[in-house]
């Protein structure tokens, strides 16, 4: 095993590491107040990336109903996204907004802003494309701010091994740090969780799971038309498709997926260690995204067992949404139909769609993003150590993984992945508004895609 192997993981997937690290670039002197909340007990937040789900983030964080809370600051590279998402929140929420003008940050420089508006005990959301997760998180590191932030947090093995170092430095400054994998805090899957550990339906011996949707606007890119270029520079262009490109989000794949990954894994007590896939591009028309259309992995666990991951994203197909863990007694019922606690069972036959179940949680369950903000912030009310930021690492990658493997035609190792030097963006922190895109489109306007058998070594 090679040195940086042994300072990051073992073959069982459970990463340590005692480095430190160097946070890129020092923070920007802008002179922006710190708000001071109107009681001592409320928690204020700064919500960085407005779209959908940095504002769903801020709506989930109000309704857990843990104590007072409140957002203060707002920032984006889309001006009218932010305007949209504080118009949507002030008709919901208008007693728990406190953002005026000059507390609206847009730029690539924002982030900075915004956590400068937060005093120690206080939250920011980071929900902008995951290619910039390991910058924020070191200025709020710096700052001494606790962290939310959305899945994946990385899309490659250097800002993997940057993110497990960034998480060593919060838990030495004692900050909470939650991650947007909301099924870790189902109830319905915790108690599952119990049941399998307990021994309910025996040995696990192999795992199954499918995300089979339609053809997502969201994974398809279209070449950029005339008022595309007239709106939008190339970088701004691919941060608002960031699904659509590798460097940005990981694709489809890691943002689509991780979630049925994380969850087999935890079911399972281990992150797997090797990945062979197939996967591929069919009906593309003008598409010139990075996605592929299907995706099948047989992930390796250290002790053989086996999971299957199925996506899709093609209308006319049949679809699908469920995750499986067979057992040597019987099935446990990971998911059923989505990502919320519905469903969630035990069968003592592997014939579950003729079986009743033999245990099922009790219906109406907690809405699994309320549940993940009311652990966090009673975590920052009780000052408790928590911190998700190496586990939501952990999961990034073994995703990223499977991914790779169908990218490049070939198995692909924990180990490998997290070693690798291929980091899509290096310079993803110094990225202003007028900065050049990282990846460029040929004279057709297509961008790079993966060639699994022809490039084995790099995903693009």
């Amino acid at each position: 095993m090679s040195e940086i192997s042994k300072r990051f993981a073992s073959r069982r997937g459970f990463l340590k590491n005692t480095g430190r690290v160097a946070v890129a670039s020092a923070l920007a002197s802008a002179a922006v107040p710190h708000v001071h909340a109107a009681e001592n007990n409320t928690i204020q937040l700064a919500l960085v990336g407005c779209g959908g789900r940095g504002t769903g983030a801020v709506k989930d964080a109000i309704k857990a109903e843990t104590g007072p809370v409140k957002l203060v600051a707002m920032s984006d590279v889309f001006e009218k996204r932010l305007s949209a998402s504080y118009t949507n929140l002030m008709k919901l929420f208008p007693d728990c907004l406190d953002v005026p003008e000059d507390r609206k940050f847009v730029g690539f420089d924002g982030y900075k802003k915004a956590i400068d508006c937060l005093n120690p005990g206080d939250v920011v959301i980071f929900a902008t494309p995951p290619a910039f997760r390991w910058v924020h998180f070191g200025c709020a590191i710096q700052k001494g701010i606790n962290v939310f932030m959305e899945k994946p947090v990385t899309v490659d093995g250097p800002t993997t091994r940057r993110m497990i170092e960034l998480a060593e430095e919060a838990t030495k400054k004692n900050l909470k740090v939650g991650v947007g994998l909301m099924i870790r805090h189902c109830r319905a899957r915790m108690a599952l969780k119990e049941r399998i550990d307990s021994g309910q339906i025996g040995d696990i011996v192999a795992m199954r799971a499918y995300r089979l949707g339609s053809q997502s606007m969201n994974a398809y890119a279209p070449a950029r038309t005339a008022d595309d270029q007239r709106e939008l520079s190339e970088l701004l262009y691919q941060v608002r498709r960031f699904h659509s490109f590798l460097w940005a989000s990981g694709g489809v794949f890691s943002d689509y997926y991780i979630h049925q990954i994380d969850e087999c894994s935890w079911m399972k007590g281990a992150w797997p260690v090797e990945a062979q896939a197939l996967g591929g591009r069919h009906y593309r028309g003008e598409s010139v995204d990075q996605n592929f259309d299907t995706y099948s992995v047989e992930y390796t666990y250290p002790d053989g067992t086996k999971l299957f991951y199925f996506g899709r994203n093609m209308s006319g197909a049949d679809r699908g949404f469920a995750s499986y863990a067979h057992g040597t007694k019987g099935v446990g019922v990971i998911s059923a139909s989505g990502h919320g606690p519905r469903g969630i069972r035990i069968h003592e036959t592997h014939d579950i769609k003729n079986t009743d179940p033999v245990w099922a949680f009790p219906q109406p369950a907690p809405h699994n993003k309320q549940s993940e903000w009311q652990d966090l912030i009673e975590a920052i009310r009780q000052d408790r150590p928590y911190n998700e930021a190496k586990r939501g690492a952990e999961a990034s990658l073994v995703t990223s993984m499977g991914r790779m493997a169908a990218h490049t035609g070939r198995t692909v190792t924990f180990d490998e992945i997290l070693n690798g030097d291929h980091e899509f963006n290096p310079n993803v922190d110094k990225l202003t508004m007028d900065s050049p895109a990282p990846l460029l489109a040929d004279a057709d306007g297509r961008y790079p895609i993966p060639m699994p058998g022809l490039n084995t070594k790099r995903e693009f």
